[in-house]
This record gives structure tokens, C-alpha cells and sequence, in this order.
């Protein structure tokens, strides 16, 4: 069984760093920790790959423990004829992060970088270090501004020579292809991944300081844009005009006022979205120019170089732009174009790493938005032009998670995109307003509230209401699920979902969970939000439906329900409502493991519980807590998140014939994309079996 993946490039680049993240990104859903490893290091700077993949996946080892020798170091060695020595100190090092482990992702030597030359010599040095850890090897061959000839031979010639050596190989990649070219068969899975612009092209950022440039206009959101392509300002504005691309960095004279004020209208008017400006030969642009373009609020970075157009044009193609810590739109990019061209299904099935019995935070959190792109679904968010909503949407999209549907005029959702510099082209954009299927929502909904006094006529408006109007996209099968709330209340969320969705049959409430994502550990949390006083019923259902989500999610459920008293030790009304809800648990669902009433403490330390419930098995070992009120329930909730640094993932309701999920108005973009993704897993199942 292989404990690691060693990645090694065939000549120089090759990209290792979208490979690495993707197989770490696989290995992350299987094992509660993973190591990485680099054989040699630069003498000068951090490793970058090494930095991204340690803060990503939340490496505790020290960096420098993290590598196994710098080139200098290697240099020097091999000089004085002790290769040996040097294979030995590497393993040693490696040994040292494997035996804290479960699997450990290895990216190798760069020599090019290292200044000693590449080629057969260095394939070999990584296939014997390769053997020598017990690695499986993915060879990655860079394909960028290569024929599709010479990327096949050089996949089958990756793969010939490296078992030649010796080695094991998992899989051949090449990285950067040229449109969808498919690589030779051989006795490996052989991949081909395109070139994605958004991976490879470097930021405004990176741009900025690699020319040494100053910040005349501009926040860290401007700095952050893609930069696609490079236009040179010099003729008149029409021509200018005729030459904007996508995504484009516009390099001008800084004494150009015109054209530094076109640029900035025809971004602002939506005929193109540019990346930036650059203002040459270190001229200052006009006072009253650069009033004009902060008051059209582009939402772009204008910089400013001492250099001509023409030095400034040559400095900035060789800038190359790599996902890094810096930059997670990048790392998202990355990702999705290795999902979206490995299989990772088989890819994992090959590695044969043994999964965890545990479930962490981290497994949990990619687990989701893996379930959730193998069973694609289509979603409506209602706050389509919410800032927070339309970063998550570009991750949601470029990682193939979900089809999206947003709520808005097309108009305003444009404006922000091209203020914040997000591309969700994927995405479908409605305004209720003025969507063709308004008349039928309004005359479906107006028929099922007529009992309530609702007619065609305020039907017509109410739905209209983004909330009403994605909970009816739902209803009628044009979206499988709903997330809302950053900008509305819960109840204005939940309110539609309860009117027009209504609740599984047989379940009496719908209820919610929180996921609450500890150091080492998931816990569910019921119910959290919705539910002020259930009754012993209510409550009932609320276990099951609680057991059931956890289920779901890859918890193995061990029911607690809460008290202030543990077994027969307590009395009261609050008790004895527990004590009939775990009744009725036991006597509807036997398969379920549940103890109540019982304190959270018993729940949760094994060692209170060997003192006061010594004979469960439930006490001690829970994974779903379920709260005898909303009073106790969102108090504790809070506590745990804020006292123990927990992330709590919800609310997620349940009970529903289909899932509507509610964001808190303070979720942050990795809420709504956990959020987004629990909601497609739920949709996933059948409509019978609810949320």
C-alpha cells in the first residue's frame, strides 16, 4: 500500500504545482493528515509549493522540516563523490515525515531552478529517491507552447524510462496542453489537462512588483485580477478601443489622459472587462484625469513605471503566474482543471491509501465539494449581486461543484463582477422581476395560500421577492435546492421554504443541524435555529432527522439527548420531556444508538462518562447532540464556536421535501461554499427522502 505520491518533472516547469495541489486534494478526503515533502530547496527564498500545500492542508511540521536538503547543499555533495550521502540524509529526512503521516505527498527536485542543469540525470536522481521512500511516481510532463506529437513521446517516454529505473508509476500527466488532446495509451491512466489562463497568468499583483511599479489607484481586490493578455496604448482612442481584450493589462504613457479615461469607461460601461493600467515613463497622469477615473469607482488598479511602453511590454511577459498562498482564486482554478480532467475516483483507487475511521474538519470540508460534484445539481442563490455570494460563486463554478442560478437584474450583476473582478460565466442570471415564469409562480403560489387569503393579484408581487421566487424555481424543478440568507433573516429565508415546500411526510417540524468542525473531531449540533420549545415529539423527530444528516455526511451517528440530568439522577418537566423523545427514538428507529436524557459532559468525555453512564454506548463516544431547546441550543452552539475556535458549518435544515439551506448575514465565502455543497448533497437525494 503506497504511503506516497511523488510528482517529478519531465524538463523544466511542467506545472507540478496544479498536480500537486490536485493529488493532495484527493489524499485530503482519505487520511486525517497529510505530510509533503521536497527532496532539494532553494538556498534563497521559501518554497512556494511547499508554503501553499502546508497552510492549504494545515501541515503543524515545522518548514524546515518539510525538506530533505538545499541545492547547495546537494551541489556541494555530489562534487565531493558522496551521492550516497546525500540519498541517505534525504531519506532520513523523509522518514522522519512519514512516520507522522498516513500519506505524504512528495514534489521533486527542480535542478533547472537549482542551477545545475536537468534532463536524464535528474529523472534518474528522482527515481531513485522515488524507490528508496516506497513512492508510487506521477511524472508530469509540461505541455505549454508544445506540438501534441511531442507531448505523446514525451509521455511515453516519461513512463518507459522511469520503470526502466526502477520505479512504480501511478499515472502520466501532462499539464498545459493545447485544446483537448488525448495522451497515448499506456499500461498507466494518462492524463491530459488544457492550459487555463487563470492558472498561469499572473495577477496585477505580480505584475506590479516584478516591474517594481507604484500604486497609484487601487485595493488589494484590483491587485488580484487575472492578468489574459497585454494592450499598448499609443494612437488615438478609437483604436485603442478596437484593441481591448479580456482581461488585458492597458500600458500607456502616463501623459496619455485620454486614454487612461477610455480604458477606464469602456470597463465601467461593460464592453470589456480590462485587468489594469499601466502608466509609463514614470509621468504622473493628470489631477483631473485621475479624479474622473476614481469617480467612475472601476474597481481598477492603475500603477505606474519609469520604464517606456516598450521595456515595460518585454518585463511583463515573462511574468509567470502560479497558485499560491496569495492568491486562492488561483488555487481554486488549479483545482478545478485537475478535477475536471483526472479521475480522481480511480486515481484514489490506484494510491490504495487506507481511509480514516476519523472524520476531521479537513476530510469533512473536501469530502463535500467532492459528493457534491460527483451528483452535479443546480442551485438558485437569491442574493445574486452580494459580494460574499459572488466570490463563492467563482469558486463554486471553477471547482464544477454546482450549476448556479443567481437572483438580480443581469445589469447589476455585471457591475459588481466587473468591480470585483470575478468571472462566473457559468452561471445562469434571472431577475424575478421580469423572468417569463413570474405569472406562473404567482398563480401556482396564489392557489396554494388561497386558504390564507392570498389572491393572483399579491401573489404576483410576493413572488417577485427573490426568496419566494428561488424556494418557487425549487418547487417547480427549475433548481434542486435553495441558500440563502447572507444579506436576509432566517426567517425570511425559511419562511417560503415552510409555505410552498413544506415537510417530508412523516416528519412533524422541520428542524436544522450546525456541523460544528473542532480540532480533531465532527459533532453534530440539533436544533440549533429553528425550533423555540419542541415538544417530546418534535424532538423525537428532530433526533432522527439529525441522526439521518449525520449520517448522510459520513458521520456515524451516536444520538445524545441533552439534559440537566444524566439517566434518573434528575426530575422535572424538561427532564421527563427527554426522557419520552429518547422513547420515542428508540421504539421508531432501534437501529439507532441513543442515550438520554443525559449531560453533555457524559456525552462527550469518556471519562465522566465511565463514572456515570459506564454501561453505554453512547456516553462518551457522541456525535450528535441534540438540544432539549433553541434557548440551549444556540447558546451552546456559540460557545463552542467562539471558546474553542470550533467552525460551525450551518444552520442546514431538515425535514424538508427539498433542501432549502439559511446562511448566517455574517457567513464568510468558505460558508457559502460549504453551505452550497451540503445543500447539493442533499438535493442529490430523492425527493421522498427530503433533506
Amino acid at each position: 500500500m503506497a504511503r506516497s505520491v511523488y510528482l517529478t518533472s519531465v524538463g523544466s516547469g511542467g506545472g507540478k504545482s496544479t498536480i500537486a495541489l490536485g493529488l493532495a486534494e484527493l489524499l485530503s478526503r482519505q487520511v486525517d493528515r497529510i505530510g509533503m515533502f521536497r527532496p532539494l530547496v532553494s538556498d534563497h527564498a521559501p518554497d512556494q509549493i511547499l508554503a501553499l500545500l502546508a497552510e492549504r492542508y494545515r501541515v503543524e511540521l515545522p518548514p524546515q522540516e518539510l525538506s530533505g536538503a538545499s541545492y547547495a547543499e546537494a551541489s556541494a555533495l555530489v562534487a565531493e563523490g558522496r551521492r550516497e550521502e546525500l540519498i541517505s540524509r534525504i531519506v532520513e529526512r523523509y522518514r522522519d515525515v512519514e512516520r507522522r503521516c498516513p500519506a505524504v505527498v512528495v514534489v521533486g527536485s527542480d535542478f533547472a531552478d537549482g542551477g545545475d542543469g536537468a534532463g536524464p540525470r535528474e529523472l534518474a536522481f528522482n527515481a531513485r529517491l522515488a524507490t528508496e521512500f516506497g513512492s508510487v511516481v506521477v511524472p508530469v510532463i509540461d505541455g505549454f507552447g508544445q506540438r501534441p506529437e511531442a507531448i505523446a513521446a514525451a509521455a511515453r517516454g516519461a513512463y518507459h524510462d522511469l520503470v526502466d529505473l526502477g520505479a512504480t508509476v501511478l499515472a502520466v500527466i501532462a499539464n498545459r496542453v493545447p485544446g483537448a488532446m488525448t495522451l497515448p495509451e499506456l499500461p498507466v491512466p494518462a492524463y491530459a489537462i488544457p492550459e487555463v489562463p487563470t492558472v498561469s497568468a499572473p495577477t496585477v499583483a505580480e505584475v506590479a512588483s516584478a516591474l517594481g511599479a507604484t500604486l497609484l489607484a487601487g485595493d488589494d481586490a484590483a491587485l488580484g485580477r487575472d492578468v489574459l493578455d497585454y494592450v499598448v496604448g499609443a494612437a488615438h482612442v478609437p483604436t485603442l478601443l478596437d484593441h481591448l481584450t479580456e482581461g488585458a493589462l492597458v500600458i500607456t504613457p502616463g501623459d496619455r489622459a485620454d486614454l487612461l479615461v477610455a480604458a477606464s469607461a469602456a470597463h465601467v460601461a461593460g464592453q470589456v472587462s480590462v485587468a489594469g493600467l499601466v502608466l509609463t515613463l514614470g509621468e504622473q497622469p493628470d489631477p483631473r484625469a485621475m479624479r474622473l477615473v476614481e469617480g467612475l469607482n472601476t474597481g481598477l488598479a492603475v500603477l505606474s513605471v519609469p520604464s517606456d511602453s516598450y521595456d515595460t511590454v518585454e518585463a511583463s511577459s515573462r511574468i509567470e503566474g502560479r497558485p499560491s498562498t496569495a492568491n486562492p482564486r488561483k488555487v481554486d482554478a488549479a483545482l478545478g482543471a485537475f478535477e475536471a480532467n483526472v479521475d480522481t475516483v480511480d486515481l484514489a483507487r490506484r494510491l490504495r491509501v487506507s481511509r480514516s475511521e476519523r472524520v476531521t474538519p479537513l476530510m469533512f470540508e473536501y469530502d463535500l465539494l467532492d459528493r457534491a460534484r460527483a451528483d452535479r445539481r443546480r442551485l438558485v442563490l437569491p442574493e445574486g449581486s452580494e459580494e460574499r455570494i459572488l466570490r463563492a460563486a467563482e469558486i463554486l463554478l471553477r471547482r464544477g461543484v454546482a450549476d448556479l442560478t443567481l437572483l438580480g437584474r443581469p445589469d447589476d450583476v455585471a457591475r459588481r463582477t466587473r468591480e470585483l473582478g470575478i468571472d462566473i460565466g457559468g452561471a445562469q442570471v434571472v431577475d424575478p422581476a421580469g423572468s417569463e415564469w413570474r405569472d406562473e409562480f404567482a398563480t401556482a403560489y396564489a392557489k396554494l395560500r388561497a386558504h390564507r387569503g392570498v389572491t393572483p393579484e399579491l401573489a404576483h408581487d410576493i413572488v417577485a421577492q427573490p426568496n419566494y421566487f428561488g424556494t418557487m424555481m425549487v418547487a417547480t424543478g427549475r433548481a434542486d435546492g435553495m441558500v440563502s440568507g447572507a444579506t436576509h433573516t432566517t426567517a425570511a429565508t425559511i419562511r417560503p421554504a415552510f409555505e410552498i415546500i413544506r415537510t417530508v411526510p412523516g416528519v412533524s417540524v422541520a428542524s436544522s443541524v450546525f456541523f460544528m468542525l473542532l480540532a480533531d473531531r465532527v459533532l453534530v449540533y440539533g436544533d440549533c435555529a429553528v425550533n423555540p420549545d419542541p415538544d417530546a415529539a418534535q424532538l423525537a423527530d428532530i433526533a432522527i432527522s439529525s441522526a439521518d444528516t449525520a449520517a448522510r455526511f459520513g458521520i456515524e451517528p451516536r444520538v445524545a439527548m441533552l439534559s440537566y440530568s444524566t439517566g434518573d439522577s434528575g426530575a422535572g418537566a424538561d427532564v421527563e420531556k427527554v426522557a419520552a423523545a429518547t422513547k420515542l427514538v428508540r421504539e421508531r428507529r432501534p437501529d439507532l444508538l441513543v442515550e438520554g436524557p443525559i449531560q453533555y459532559d457524559a456525552a462527550i468525555d469518556p471519562q465522566v462518562a465511565a463514572t456515570k453512564l459506564p454501561e453505554s454506548a453512547v456516553a462518551g463516544r457522541a456525535t450528535v447532540f441534540i438540544f432539549p431547546d433553541l434557548n440551549t441550543g444556540n447558546n451552546t452552539y456559540k460557545a463552542v464556536q467562539r471558546s474553542a475556535g470550533a467552525v460551525a458549518v450551518g444552520p442546514v435544515m431538515q425535514g424538508l421535501r427539498r433542501p432549502v439551506n439559511d446562511l448566517s448575514r455574517g457567513a464568510t465565502v468558505p460558508d457559502i461554499v460549504n453551505t452550497v455543497a451540503i445543500t447539493a448533497i442533499q438535493a442529490a437525494g430523492t425527493p421522498e427522502e427530503g433533506s
